[in-house]
């Protein structure tokens, strides 16, 4: 299995490559340790469908089998 890692970095959002098995809460805890957000909430998966443009939550990665791209909002 390859190792979670932040596969995009903005200042408002990242996007991470996890375990396509990971809950919501292991993909949210993962991102505040890797990358603080440095405001209160901290890191939330990005649902809004405006912004997701069409695309799903998780996203199958091209690279890895069982891994997903998810996009975080802060």
């Amino acid at each position: 299995m390859t190792n979670p890692s932040i596969t995009r970095l903005g200042l408002l959002d990242m996007q991470v490559c996890v375990p396509s098995d990971w809950s919501d809460n292991q993909v949210i805890d993962f991102a505040n340790t890797k990358n603080p957000a440095g405001t209160t909430g901290g890191w939330t998966i990005r649902t809004d469908e405006t912004l997701l443009c069409g695309d799903p939550v998780r996203n199958d990665c091209d690279n890895e089998n069982n891994m997903v791209h998810i996009t975080l909002d802060c």
